[in-house]
């Protein structure tokens, strides 16, 4: 984890941040929980063209907010489909089911403000263990009990056959 000292006034500038890849989108590290003293994390995902970014999933400790850089973002927010254009913003509360996606041709890439921070780890966590020799999906699951996080496997294989995504969680 890279970390600047809250205290200090700094800039995380294009390339900075810790980055890792997820398989099926990116991450980019822009603040920690620890550096905003528990009130939010900030990432960055970019998200390939016709990619679901995430399974089908609610968060019982955190809101997320996100806000479209570039392309086009679909959301499943419950029982609504959305749609984000760049400076849109868009909120997922906590214990609501939800996923996102590259609705466009091009790049999308979106700002994720995770509130109360601390679920950035959930994607630290997940691409640490992902890189290991040993990965397995099964170990999956256990990372997200961690972070209070319920994946829907079917739901995501609903919104992937709807909207003509490739899953994160694989081919059903």
């Amino acid at each position: 984890m890279e970390t600047t000292d809250s205290t200090q006034p700094h800039i995380v500038g294009p390339q900075d941040g810790k980055a890792v890849d997820l398989a099926v989108v990116g991450v980019r590290f822009m603040a920690w929980v620890e550096e905003t003293g528990g009130g939010f994390s900030l990432v960055e995902h970019p998200i390939p063209p016709g990619m679901l970014a995430a399974p089908l999933h609610r968060h019982n400790r955190e809101d997320e907010y996100s806000y479209v850089l570039e392309g086009r973002m679909g959301a499943l927010l419950g029982d609504d489909v959305v749609y984000g254009e760049p400076g849109d913003f868009i909120f997922k509360p906590r214990d609501q089911w939800h996923t996102f996606w590259n609705a466009g041709e091009g790049p999308c890439r979106i700002l994720e403000i995770i509130s109360p921070g601390g679920f950035e780890h959930y994607f630290d966590e997940l691409a640490e263990t992902m890189a290991r020799p040993d990965f397995n999906p099964g170990m999956v699951p256990e990372i997200a009990a961690r972070y209070a996080l319920d994946v829907d496997p079917e739901g995501t294989a609903r919104v992937c056959a709807e909207h003509g995504l490739t899953s994160p969680m694989g081919p059903s």
